[in-house]
């Protein structure tokens, strides 16, 4: 396995060298969402402290990015009337994984509506900011 690359674009978001719309912070873990969603409410939870996938990353650390997870796909569920939730991690390219820092999707899911195709298209910002600020009030308990 390759060591962690510290030029990856999430390590590159959290040193705030590029933009993300945060939908949550705290000691451990960073959640925004995602730019090229795959479902309404696509945001993505990562460690603070660099590791490259599930396959190095500290106990403490994995666990923190789980409970993070946890809160989200609870407000997500909440915010967009989801019928469900999927959650994903990908390690290393055999695994699908093209970013390595870890990082777990949370993607809102409905009945009978399959996920939309990863074409590497950006979302609109003004969408993004609102379903950013959806997943907020929920967060809050709005």
């Amino acid at each position: 396995m390759t060591g962690y690359d510290d030029t990856n674009v999430f390590a590159k978001i959290l040193r705030g060298e590029l933009p993300a719309i945060k939908v949550y912070e705290d000691e451990k873990t960073f959640a925004f969402m995602d730019i090229m969603p795959r479902s309404d409410g696509h945001c993505l939870v990562i460690p603070k402290a660099p590791s490259r996938n599930i396959l190095d990353i500290a106990p403490d650390d994995l666990f923190a990015v789980m409970v993070t997870a946890q809160k989200l796909a609870k407000a997500a569920k909440q915010a967009f009337s989801a019928d469900g939730i999927t959650i994903q991690q990908f390690s290393e390219p055999a695994g699908g994984q093209v970013v390595f820092h870890t990082h777990v999707h949370i993607l809102p899911r409905f009945d009978g509506v399959a996920l939309r195709p990863h074409t590497g298209d950006m979302a609109d910002q003004e969408v993004l900011l609102a379903q950013a600020d959806k997943l907020k009030a929920a967060l809050a308990g709005a």
